[in-house]
């Protein structure tokens, strides 16, 4: 099994990789200081077990889950009690005080590979639905370069391939997801799907515009004319 550490303190990252060391299938596939590299790793490496502090630099062990979607798996490791209700509503397999020694380390671990080892289809969609306010996204134009998008800030989304695209303020963020998937985590009262292609924030919404065809498309406050089918169209006039 590939494990991540994600820790800002040098001192707890070391004391897991000793723990660890009593467990010998188990490879360290990276370590992480802070909560964005962390949810980076995550994305890229889909580590088996992720031993996750709360309190980091960037975003909280919490944000990494929720901008992740990650589910199973997750040891949480804090000096902070006052999260164990949440974390375990994210389906944490444990939630580990410090300090706390290797007997506790190994009763969480092997809780960890009781529920990894059985199926659970569909976790993700046990968790309590919240709209998606940041999503985690790759810059089209910088070869790797991951961070947070503020949903608030997407002019509209584009299907391609394997891919959504977010059109923010001149710039593509691409995301490795299905729009079908990604319009179930949006506000339906902001983000509209007007075509099999496309998902537009009312708040950019310049005018929707008839074609001389009879169809329809909408102008975003970029310029952009994006098409909207009939289905599209109705569920426009629904909400505007």
């Amino acid at each position: 099994m590939q494990a991540l550490i994600a820790d800002d303190e040098p001192l707890a990252r070391r004391l897991l990789r000793e723990f660890l060391k009593a467990h010998a299938d188990i490879a360290i596939a990276a370590e992480a200081e802070n909560g964005l590299d962390a949810a980076r790793a995550i994305t890229e490496l889909k580590p088996d077990l992720v031993f996750l502090d709360i309190q980091m630099p960037r975003l909280t062990g919490l944000e990494v889950l929720e901008l992740t979607g990650r589910r199973d798996g997750v040891i949480f490791t804090t000096a902070h009690d006052q999260h164990a209700m949440r974390a375990f509503e994210l389906h944490a397999v444990d939630y580990l005080l410090k300090p706390f020694n290797q007997p506790r380390f190994d009763t969480a671990l092997t809780r960890a590979r009781r529920l990894l080892g059985q199926a659970q289809p569909g976790l993700d969609k046990l968790v309590s639905p919240q709209a998606l306010s940041r999503v985690l996204v790759r810059d089209a134009e910088r070869s790797g370069g991951m961070q947070v998008l503020a949903v608030d800030a997407i002019d509209y989304i584009e299907a391609q391939a394997d891919n959504v695209a977010f059109h923010s303020a001149g710039r593509d963020h691409l995301k490795a997801q299905r729009i079908s998937d990604l319009e179930a985590q949006l506000d339906p009262s902001r983000f509209v799907r007007v075509h099999r292609s496309f998902i537009i924030n009312l708040t950019a919404l310049q005018a929707l515009e008839k074609t001389d065809s009879d169809a329809h498309v909408a102008r975003m406050r970029n310029g952009k004319r994006i098409p909207v089918s009939r289905s599209g169209y109705d569920r426009l006039r629904a909400v505007l």
